[in-house]
């Protein structure tokens, strides 16, 4: 009897140990495909939304102030307001450039003022969370208005109208969801 309670509380050790082995290499796995850190500003763009990163590749290679995004909005994850941005190309008729909106801001030229050196204006060094690679994907609630009022405001601030603001992506194109 005792040794078969030895057995077993041995074999329960062994099991502990192994899930938190095996929680330590899968875990990060599975998250990392969630964000890839994207230089030059140091932020993150989704992987997980067949929009921006059809088969798990970035559509751009880079998010810098002269980036030109292929399709409207894409995602950032601002490193230090742990929440996501939608950003912008600003018309070329206007000088081009990224925009970014935040909800209490509006739209604002890229990169945000945190993210430069005051005396090179060069990019400043930006520090991730150490646990970026676990980020879920953006919950769709934390979306439902900031997304609408995003592009709206884009619109209405360059005046797109009819089928130029149709193309803007909306939170159900980002999600890959269906039609209703």
């Amino acid at each position: 009897m005792l040794k078969e309670r030895k057995s077993f509380i041995t074999l329960l050790i062994f099991t502990f140990m192994l899930l938190t082995i095996l929680s330590l290499l899968v875990i990060p796995s599975a998250g990392a495909a969630n964000w890839q850190l994207m230089p030059t500003y140091n932020v993150l763009w989704p992987l997980w939304s067949p929009a921006l990163s059809p088969g798990g590749v970035p559509l751009v290679p880079d998010i810098t102030k002269n980036t030109v995004l292929p399709v409207q909005p894409g995602l950032v994850w601002d490193p230090a307001q742990l929440k996501p941005w939608a950003v912008y190309n600003t018309p070329p008729a206007l000088g081009g450039g990224l925009l970014y909106f935040d909800a209490a801001y509006g739209l604002n030229p890229w990169p945000p003022a945190y993210m430069i050196n005051p005396v090179t204006g060069a990019p400043a060094p930006v520090t991730q969370l150490t646990t970026w690679s676990l980020l879920s994907p953006t919950s769709l609630t934390e979306w439902e208005y900031y997304l609408p009022l995003a592009n709206i405001a884009y619109a209405l601030t360059y005046g797109l109208t009819g089928p130029a603001y149709l193309n803007l992506l909306t939170e159900a194109q980002i999600w890959g969801l269906p039609p209703i």
